[in-house]
């Protein structure tokens, strides 16, 4: 099975489920890192991310940490998609020549196909809660390294 370049959505799935398992318990970044088998740089970019729409918290300091913000019931995985990908491309568009009328066409077409394909994927998505992920995986275990 080929293996998909970016990882930040499976990474930032994994270490929300983790966080919100124990939703009062602070989690380092290397804690965490060490859990999803990932540098803690990685994941505290992947965090900031996951931070910036509100869907974590940390707190610096020797007893800080990472929290979730709000209950895993109300996070949805098109939650978590949406704070990691942005408004990347789907399916990895590049630009036409503008010189190419076939190009361009194409350009055209693979953009409207590119935003069918992200709505099907964000609505998939939707169908699936963070509380559901800590039920099935039971993550209310702790993290390696805790």
């Amino acid at each position: 099975m080929a293996r998909p370049t970016n990882t930040r959505f499976a990474l930032a799935v994994h270490v929300l489920t983790l966080l919100a398992a124990d939703p009062e318990a602070m989690h380092s970044s290397e804690l965490l890192a060490a859990s999803t088998g990932s540098n803690p740089v990685h994941v505290r970019r992947v965090l900031g991310r996951l931070r910036r729409a509100g869907l974590v918290r940390s707190r610096p300091g020797p007893r800080g940490g990472w929290l979730v913000t709000r209950p895993a019931c109300d996070t949805t995985l098109a939650d978590v998609w949406r704070a990691v990908t942005g408004d990347d491309a789907l399916l990895g568009l590049h630009s036409a020549s503008p010189d190419c009328r076939v190009g361009q066409r194409i350009q055209r077409e693979l953009v409207e196909i590119d935003r069918r394909a992200a709505e099907a994927v964000a609505a998939e998505l939707a169908r699936t809660t963070l509380r559901d992920l800590v039920r099935s995986t039971d993550a209310t275990g702790a993290p390696v390294g805790a």
